[in-house]
């Protein structure tokens, strides 16, 4: 590890100007390059005191050796040798997006002689004219099936023209109408070239003409009574016409404009385009990239507009460029963006219509693509492994945690305090095990006291199903020692049913989480490694329960999600794994799923809480019959007012029921209204709500 003051150059020498940096390590290899509008106060800021730093820009500061610049005379320069540096030396410290996938594209080939129609991938040719990209191979040749009919167009490899060239012979797309036939002279090339721009002309988005004009030959050959081929042009028109069907309009005003949204966590980012086009979606494609730099959405941006558009010219940098989040220098980006189309570029965030609308679709499918992405990566039994050893490695333990318990504590203000537990075993959720906690112990909001209350209460069941098996006896207390805590009082009523789970928690090996005679299993199993939502103070509690309950060989560590830091008790220092690490990446999805499943179950009390009502308590009323009620009298405070005679006449209510209900609805005082914190609306007695 390097120390940054070894290489620092003075302040004088640094000019003030706008340049690009390299980070060189000893090898001289560069590991960074960045822009920047003044050199010398963007360089000065990486020779900080290292506690200051992000922990990324920390360890690129004490990996490299040595750093250099070179002045440039503006921003809009300093914004092209940057891309040009990342392409160059690919440094492995700056955000470089990959393709989650290989997308193809419909490429025309203007620079032969015969241009050809064809499915392509990989690297952008010179001279070729590129379309799409397109989810699916498929997609592309159901399309160029439909305008072959109108532009005869050639499709065949090099091989086959030259073989149909030789013998005279065109192949059965020339027989068939859906090629020219220029390998045999049917068509000059400068006749079949027409034939591709009009192709790519149509592909552009420049579609009205070429209907209108079909439209226009076809009613004229019906006047002269030239009926096969106006039926042919008709079938030509409406061919156009299921092409331009397989991309609807969702743009009103026909403009071109690419759509860019972002979706993130700590560790990695997925990017989706969409590609318009005359107001439809030509292409789509999505990038996935680990956050290597310390580095915000609009930074992602910045890189995205830079791969996605440094080695493109004219019409493939559009009017438009929506993005979710503008560039710091985004007067130099636009500019940029500019010189490369040969005219002026939009670049902005939407507001309002049919653009915001496209771009949270845009947003939803970036979604998709991360968490897509993560899954793949978390079902590769080979990366579980080594995650679960790089976690052992990390936290010091004797062999890889197999069952990893994580716990989480939600509330609102105070009020609703719940807790989860999560379970995954190898690397995976096991759903069937995970468990939701009331906090009882005490009122109001105190995460650290919550999270003992919890750890203490789910082992202690351990300990109980211990000894009601028998692979655990309870030792008798030593002289003047107070009982071993599971032989205490019996706990309260376990709140904690396995069946009482999101409905997306269910677990796809089908265990209902009971033993062989059919009791819940509940907390059977001991976990090797117990990981708490947080720092210090809730990794101490934890261990402090497990201490109490004489647990000594579980494992217990906190993830903060600040700087995903590793806390182990005892120590004052974190652990700080490194961030391509697969360890880390398990212990944030575990943390992740332990913080959903306690919002949601939080989410549902408070909703009930909302929405109880005095009917709750009358023995016998089930919910078809209260509803019946507060359909009847409108609301609980004209029902509370109607007499026992008036209630007997709700159908299927009789008079003891009747009775009881006007009962509960006597001892239960008018409170005042209660308020949907999620919304702020008060829920009126009047709404059928609470009483």
């Amino acid at each position: 590890m390097a120390d940054p003051s070894s290489y620092r150059p003075s302040p004088g020498q640094i000019p003030d100007s706008p340049g690009v940096y390299k980070f060189r390590d000893e090898h001289r290899r560069v590991i960074y390059v960045g822009k920047a509008k003044n050199l010398r106060q963007r360089v000065a800021s990486y020779f900080q005191d290292l506690a200051h730093l992000h922990p990324r820009t920390r360890t690129m500061v004490t990996t490299a050796a040595s750093v250099e610049w070179t002045v440039v005379s503006t921003e809009v320069e300093a914004l092209q040798l940057e891309y040009t540096w990342i392409k160059e030396f690919d440094p492995r410290f700056n955000v470089k997006y990959r393709d989650d996938k290989s997308y193809p594209y419909l490429a025309v080939t203007l620079n032969e002689e015969f241009p050809r129609v064809q499915v392509m991938r990989g690297a952008k040719k010179k001279g070729v004219r590129y379309f799409g990209p397109y989810g699916h191979a498929w997609a592309i040749r159901e399309t160029v099936d439909l305008m072959l009919r109108v532009f005869p167009v050639r499709t065949c490899s090099a091989g086959v023209f030259k073989n149909a060239a030789r013998t005279g012979r065109p192949c059965l797309l020339g027989y068939i109408d859906k090629c020219s036939a220029p390998c045999v002279g049917r068509v000059t090339p400068e006749e079949h070239r027409a034939l591709a721009e009009d192709f790519c002309d149509f592909m552009a988005g420049r579609t009205g003409t070429y209907i209108r004009r079909l439209e226009k030959d076809m009613m004229q050959a019906a006047e002269e009574m030239e009926y096969e081929r106006a039926a042919r042009l008709r079938d030509d028109a409406g061919a156009l016409k299921r092409a331009m069907e397989k991309s609807a309009v969702v743009l009103a005003d026909a403009t071109d404009a690419d759509l860019i949204a972002v979706a993130e966590d700590e560790l990695e980012a997925a990017l989706q385009i969409f590609h318009v086009r005359g107001g439809r979606v030509r292409g789509q494609r999505g990038w996935v990239t680990d956050k290597v730099e310390a580095v915000d959405t609009a930074g992602l941006v910045e890189h995205a507009l830079q791969q996605l558009y440094g080695e493109e010219r004219g019409d493939a940098v559009p009017k438009e460029v929506l993005v979710p989040a503008l560039p710091e220098d985004t007067e130099a980006v636009s500019q940029w963006l500019a010189e490369r189309r040969g005219a002026q570029v939009s670049l902005r965030i939407p507001q309002r219509g049919d653009k915001k609308d496209l771009m949270t679709t845009v947003q939803r499918n970036a979604q998709q693509a991360l968490g897509l992405h993560k899954t793949k990566r978390a079902s590769d039994l080979t990366t579980r492994s080594r995650a679960l050893e790089e976690i052992a490695e990390a936290l010091g333990l004797d062999a890889a945690p197999l069952r990893i318990e994580c716990y989480d504590i939600s509330h609102l203000q105070g009020d609703d305090v719940v807790a989860s537990m999560v379970v995954f075993e190898d690397g995976l959720a096991r759903k069937s095990e995970y468990r939701r906690f009331q906090i009882k112990g005490f009122e109001g909001q105190d995460d650290v006291r919550s999270m003992h209350e919890v750890i203490g209460r789910r082992f202690k069941r351990y300990l109980q199903e211990k000894e009601r098996t028998g692979e655990w006896e309870q030792p008798p207390p030593v002289s003047g020692e107070a009982p071993h805590p599971a032989q205490g009082a019996p706990l309260p009523a376990d709140d904690t049913d396995p069946r009482d789970t999101d409905p997306r928690d269910t677990d796809p090996r089908g265990d209902d989480g009971r033993d062989d005679d059919g009791r819940p299993k509940r907390f059977a199993y001991p976990p090797q490694l117990v990981v708490v939502d947080g720092g210090q103070p809730q990794v101490a509690a934890a261990r402090r329960a497990l201490d109490e309950l004489g647990i000594d060989d579980i494992a217990v560590c906190g993830l903060a999600k600040r700087l995903e830091e590793v806390w182990l008790p005892d120590d004052d220092d974190p652990v700080v794994l490194p961030r391509s690490s697969e360890g880390l990446y398990l212990l944030q999805r575990v943390r992740d799923e332990a913080h959903r499943f306690a919002i949601t179950y939080q989410r549902s009390k408070r909703a009930k809480r909302i929405r109880s009502s005095p009917l709750d308590d009358v023995a016998g009323l089930g919910e078809t019959r209260k509803q019946a009620l507060i359909k009847h009298f409108g609301s609980v405070k004209k029902l509370r007012q109607a007499t026992i005679e008036e209630i007997c006449q709700v159908p299927g209510i009789g008079r003891r029921t009747a009775e009881s209900v006007a009962a509960a609805l006597a001892s239960a005082a008018p409170a005042a209204p209660a308020v949907n914190t999620a919304t702020g609306e008060i829920m009126e007695e009047d709404d059928g709500g609470t009483s």
